[in-house]
């Protein structure tokens, strides 16, 4: 992690260069991002649970909470919350169904990000895996250092994933009748295109011109090249959370793929490690207060325990 702490360093030195207004506009396209985020999980949901009442601010509750915890929680434990909090919110529901609804919800970002990636490779700007492997602040660039234990990792997971799921078959037929209901709305390509994919697409206008006014706020060539960039960076170093938010793995990468840009190692550190930063304590403060009006107690780890033993209790 010394690479974050050199830009932590570089960011503390540049704080009176940022231009705030800048700062503030990335944020409030921030916020539109999650808002369209949760009309799209919203349409799911509804579609999913046609006679119940999916209220919006209920489902933006949850995936904020979610997005909190996930800012500072490795391995991506504000998932679970945001399963419960959207589930509290809607009578008659089960988590199945619910977590189920999760699947329609990325499969647009799936595609997105793979396009956006693909493009990152046709800019002559991608790590080679020998590269990713000498990176001092790539967290898991030790499966690119002993790749065949790597892919034996990865294939007994796999087994393990596909194992649990023929368990669940033989075990629980409702299991697959709800997560069948989650993706209702996959049934009905009209509707998932109207009411989530292009809510979806707005929210990735957002993250883009969000992206756009960091790059502005730390001094940075502002362009819509460096912002996609960033967010191909983003996505390779979130793909394994090893840290919150990717931290250290997102400082390397980036530094790498704009080594032969005209920006500063330093002034590019201070833009990674601020936009971390700002991010972070963003999500966190807008999570944390969407999860005390929702359990009026801040205890979010006591709260899901709680409702992870009533579903096992629950469950047929």
């Amino acid at each position: 992690m010394s690479e974050f702490s050199d830009a932590l360093q570089a960011f503390t030195r540049y704080l009176s260069a940022i231009e705030w207004a800048a700062l503030a506009a990335a944020l409030g396209f921030h916020i539109l991002r999650f808002i369209a985020r949760a009309f799209a999980w919203q349409n799911i949901l509804r579609a999913a649970y046609p006679a119940a009442t999916v209220p919006f601010w209920g489902t933006f509750g949850a995936y904020v909470g979610g997005i909190g915890v996930n800012s500072i929680v490795p391995a991506r434990g504000g998932d679970v919350l945001k399963i419960v909090l959207a589930k509290r919110g809607i009578e008659g529901s089960s988590y199945a169904t619910v977590a189920a609804s999760l699947i329609p919800e990325t499969l647009f970002d799936m595609l997105v990000v793979g396009a956006i990636l693909l493009w990152g490779l046709t800019q002559g700007v991608a790590p080679s895996t020998d590269t990713l492997a000498n990176l001092p602040t790539v967290e898991w660039r030790w499966v690119f250092r002993h790749p065949e234990w790597g892919i034996l990792l990865g294939a007994a997971l796999l087994a393990l994933g596909i194992a649990l799921l023929l368990y669940a078959a033989r075990r629980v037929q409702q299991f697959w009748m709800r997560v069948s209901q989650g993706l209702a709305i996959l049934r009905r390509p009209k509707r998932y295109f109207g009411g989530v994919v292009t809510w979806q697409a707005l929210a990735w206008l957002c993250r883009i011109t969000e992206i756009y006014w960091f790059l502005v706020a730390f001094g940075l060539p502002a362009t819509l090249r460096s912002a996609l960039l960033v967010i191909a960076v983003q996505s390779v170093a979130t793909a394994v959370p090893a840290t919150p938010g990717g931290m250290g793995t997102q400082q390397g990468l980036l530094v790498y793929v704009f080594r032969s840009a005209p920006i500063t190692r330093t002034a590019l550190l201070s833009f990674s490690v601020g936009m971390n930063i700002v991010l972070t304590a963003f999500n966190a403060v807008l999570g944390f207060a969407a999860i005390l009006v929702m359990l009026r107690t801040l205890r979010w780890r006591h709260a899901t325990n709680a409702e992870s033993e009533r579903a096992a209790i629950e469950a047929p």
